[in-house]
């Protein structure tokens, strides 16, 4: 008997260890019905088992189990769960599994932090679109970063004057500079006017690892200016999968991109790392508006092995310089350097030869590194604290003209040669003593002192006779100088996040910046003559200076803001910012709600050391404090798997700009200061399904009291002047769709429409200053029904892309824009029977690409991929923005003392382009563009 137990123990040991130790393997592919999904996470149900997809999209993974439950997730698709049986020691291969896209998510697994607040799909109740990283890397090529979102509904973004990092982005008729840019839940817009301008982060693209924009008031619990929506960008962290690339883009006009990153995994001690770094360079789409970038980003991180505490640290620049088509130029002015009547959309007014080398008047260059150290904390199973701490410092500038020659400044025809470019070898001669021919008579500059004299002076003195209307003097010059834009800004977010229950979740949190704007202008270029005379600094007048500074930015992220001589003014901006916020969210079965509340104080000092004697107290204000927030609240039911719907609503008392607490420049506060007031209400419908995913939204949103300035666009007269407006009233309405469809597993089709109706309502106040912020006139405008302009009010695409082949695939777009209108121009609605915007004519681009992958390497476990694409295929000639609005019936202008309308109008004197008076100052859209990349991933 005893025999007998012991061999019945030792089968059923045989039996319990073959059970556990018995190996069977799970194969497949995950794809997205067209192409494989590299870095696809895949985990057997109830065990600690997982895999990773390569490359080619393949995975191979062991189970101790014989039946069981695989979940397949996914960055911005469904998680998917899919059932498996398989028999001991054997291989069951699953074939391909088709994920189903969210187009609208991003995946908790790319973000970590609380203070990140990214709307997940068929949960946050806002209108929302999400970029994925492979999209931007496929298609944005020789594009502008906010390009790669103009295909998304009521987005109008484009290139502004054609240089590098000068493109513009509008959603739902509000400007860029009120909607809320974040990077990895940092605030980046400027502390003093909200601006954003890409070419500080045109190194983005390379880092990103998803884009979400949020229209409307959007989920961001901080009290920020979104009242158009809110961009929010996800860069790469430090703990990515084991791997790097290298690549290569060539393209039109010269352009060259190299790029190499490399990222550690996370190691067993819970480090990790990941480096990048890209370099490119171009002659530009826009003649002479040449430019140099890089980019490097730094992350370093660490978990601890409890994985209660995670730590990232950031840093990451783009230095850049780029030349500029900064004038306002007019179409007749494309059409003279143009052939046959067509304009040459290229045209720059800008540039030309000094020396026999490139030279261009107008530059930017700009340095401006962010660095963050995030620490997210989870302190138990209900409680998570996250903290990001940041810092930037923004070094450069702006480079333009100053002065003039006898009133004339480098634009104007004296300075011109016959192909159009301007002559700046002719200004050198005049700015050094040489007779030069001006307006056909030979004219020598004057010395001062002994010395060829340059300055603000533009050499026109003022009225004079009726014959003569103007007095000149032939002592004054041209220089290039630089407005300096730096700043030093530090900040921190810290976000307490509860989870009082399973339906219930409570956020607490803290926003605290601080900022000092450091603003002056330098001399770059004396363009042949002796000195600068300057006599703005109040305390040191009368000053007589030689030294010239770089239009390069420094590679020192951190070198010195204020050294070198200053001209014309000198000034800093001191803003600080202390907000707390508050959210409440419910989530139970198909309903989620929430309610958020967010208060913030802004102060804002005025620091002037040119304008005022250091002895004068307005030298240097005391803080102006002004209180703000906001409350908004929404709700979202999943009526069944298909269909939701949600709702919005919220008010923000936003506080005003730096330049409307202290209009003109000056260090008076505006004694009519008031917050704006933004009110918004919005609804939507979604609908998904495995072949087909749809949204549909509507909004209403009003701003009362807005503050704005605007450059004048008449710079020939007012050399570098501004309107400051105040009292401006908005209403914006409209209706959003959005969807996309797998036709079949390769072939897919996307698309959306949306149509707006964004008007001014009742008047608004007009200022007009020159360059010396000296007030030359005020204005009532009458903007009632006035339409925003600056944005296409009706926008459409529709894309397909198609897999003709495994892993090589077709794509194009066609994105049109209709019932886009031209900035108000003051001059023109200081009547009550106004005409209302220039309407321009509507536009329809079509760009297409072709994609490669081929996999490589021993394992097929790397890859090799091409990319071609080609912008605005068809050669589209267009007017992307107007300036101005002069209407075709308008009367053209006429001498003192003649009748008005005795010219005729535009229309009767064959002064139009495609139906639009050609006085215009407008700028045209790129024609076809290409570029051609080549990758590397391992």
């Amino acid at each position: 008997m005893k025999t007998m137990k012991n061999w019945l123990l030792s089968g059923l040991l045989f039996l319990m260890v073959s059970t556990v130790f018995s190996q069977g393997k799970i194969t497949g592919t995950i794809t997205d019905g067209q192409s494989p999904l590299p870095g696809a996470n895949v985990a057997i149900k109830g065990t600690s088992a997982g895999a990773s997809t390569g490359f080619d999209g393949k995975f191979t993974i062991s189970s101790t189990v014989n039946t069981g439950q695989l979940i397949i997730s996914y960055i911005g698709f469904q998680n998917q769960a899919v059932n498996f049986t398989i028999s001991n020691n054997g291989t069951t291969d699953l074939g391909n599994i088709v994920l189903v896209s969210n187009s609208n998510e991003l995946s908790e697994i790319v973000v970590k932090s609380t203070v990140v607040d990214v709307a997940k799909d068929r949960k946050t109740p806002v209108a929302v679109s999400t970029i994925k990283a492979t999209e931007i890397q496929q298609k944005l090529g020789t594009q502008e970063f906010p390009e790669v979102l103009k295909n998304t509904p009521s987005v109008y973004a484009v290139k502004g004057g054609g240089g590098f990092g000068d493109s513009r982005i509008s959603i739902r008729g509000f400007s860029q500079n009120n909607i809320a840019v974040m990077i990895n839940g940092v605030p980046v817009n400027d502390m003093e006017n909200s601006s954003v301008y890409w070419s500080n982060w045109a190194g983005l693209s390379d880092v990103t690892s998803a884009m979400q924009v949020q229209r409307g008031l959007g989920s961001s619990k901080l009290a920020i200016a979104s009242v158009g929506g809110t961009i929010n960008i996800l860069t790469k962290t430090s703990d990515q999968k084991e791997g790097g690339s290298i690549g290569s883009s060539f393209g039109n006009a010269n352009y060259l991109k190299t790029q190499a990153s490399y990222s550690t995994g996370k190691l067993e001690n819970g480090l990790s790392a990941s480096i990048l770094y890209s370099h490119t360079m171009g002659d530009g789409y826009v003649d002479g508006t040449d430019f140099v970038g890089d980019n490097y980003f730094v992350a370093l991180g660490y978990t601890t092995k409890d994985n209660k505490h995670d730590f990232q640290f950031t840093f990451t620049g783009a230095p850049q310089w780029h030349n500029q088509r900064s004038s306002s130029i007019t179409i007749a002015q494309y059409q003279k350097y143009g052939v046959d009547g067509e304009p040459n959309i290229r045209y720059n007014s800008d540039w030309g030869y000094l020396n026999g080398e490139k030279f261009s008047m107008t530059r930017n260059y700009f340095h401006k590194p962010i660095g963050s150290f995030n620490w997210d904390y989870k302190i138990n199973e209900t409680s998570k604290l996250s903290t990001v701490l940041y810092g930037s410092w923004g070094r450069g500038g702006g480079a333009r003209g100053a002065g003039g020659v006898r009133g004339s400044s480098y634009t104007a025809d004296a300075f011109r040669t016959a192909d159009g470019l301007v002559d700046f070898d002719k200004i050198q001669a005049y700015n050094s003593g040489q007779t030069v021919m001006i307006n056909g008579v030979a004219r020598t500059r004057t010395e001062i002192n002994g010395n060829f004299q340059n300055s603000s002076d533009t050499g026109r003195k003022g009225a004079g006779t009726a014959t003569d209307p103007y007095v000149y003097n032939s002592t004054s010059g041209i220089s290039q100088i630089s407005s300096i834009n730096s700043h030093d800004w530090y900040g921190g977010v810290i976000n307490f996040n509860k989870k009082f229950t399973e339906n219930i979740t409570w956020d607490l949190g803290v926003d605290a910046r601080t900022y000092v704007g450091i603003h002056y202008q330098n001399l770059n270029n004396l363009l042949g003559a002796d000195v600068y005379f300057d006599n703005t600094d109040k305390n040191n007048p009368n000053r007589v200076l030689t030294n010239t500074y770089t239009v390069s930015p420094s590679g020192n992220p951190f070198s010195n803001a204020t050294a070198g001589d200053k001209i014309n003014f000198y000034n800093d901006g001191n803003v600080n910012w202390y907000g707390a916020f508050t959210q409440l969210e419910y989530s139970k079965d198909n309903l989620t709600a929430f309610i958020q509340g967010a208060v913030s104080q802004q102060g804002f000092k005025r620091v002037d050391y040119f304008k005022y004697l250091s002895s004068d107290p307005l030298s240097s204000t005391d803080y102006e404090n002004i209180l703000g927030g906001n409350v908004k609240g929404g709700v979202n039911y999943n009526i069944n798997e298909q269909h939701n719907v949600f709702a919005n609503a919220g008010y923000y008392s936003k506080q005003p700009f730096f330049n409307a607490v202290y209009p003109g420049n000056a260090s008076i506060v505006n004694p009519y200061l008031v917050n704006e007031k933004i009110m918004s209400v919005e609804g939507g419908y979604g609908f998904r399904s495995k072949i087909f995913t749809a949204n549909v939204n509507v909004y209403y949103t009003t701003w009362d009291d807005r503050n704005l300035r605007i450059n004048d666009s008449n710079t020939t007269t007012n050399n570098g002047g501004y309107y400051d407006y105040t009292g401006i009233s908005e209403t914006h309405m409209g209706a959003e769709f959005e969807g996309n469809a797998r036709i079949t597993d390769k072939f897919k089709v996307n698309g959306m429409f949306s149509y707006g109706n964004w008007e001014y309502s009742g008047n608004a106040n007009s200022t007009l200053y020159n360059s010396a912020n000296v007030e030359l006139s005020k204005a009532l405008l009458y903007l009632d029904k006035v339409k925003v302009g600056d944005a296409a009010q009706m926008t459409a695409s529709l894309g397909a892309s198609y897999e003709v082949l495994e892993r090589v695939t077709l794509d194009a777009n066609y994105n049109y824009n209709n019932h886009l209108y031209a900035a108000i121009s003051p001059e023109k609605f200081t009547k009550v029977d106004n005409k209302g915007s220039l309407e321009l004519p509507s536009y329809g681009l079509v760009d297409a690409g072709f994609s490669y992958k081929m996999l490589v390497g021993a394992k097929r476990d790397k890859s090799v991929n091409f990319r071609l694409n080609v912008n605005n295929v068809f050669d589209k000639i267009y007017i992307a923005e107007s300036r101005s609005n002069f209407f075709a019936d308008d009367d053209l202008p006429v001498a003192a003392g003649q009748p008005a309308g005795s010219k005729g109008t535009y229309a009767s004197n064959n002064m139009l382009y495609n139906g639009v008076a050609n006085v215009n100052q407008v700028f045209f859209g790129f024609g076809r563009t290409w570029n051609f990349s080549l990758r590397y991933d391992f």
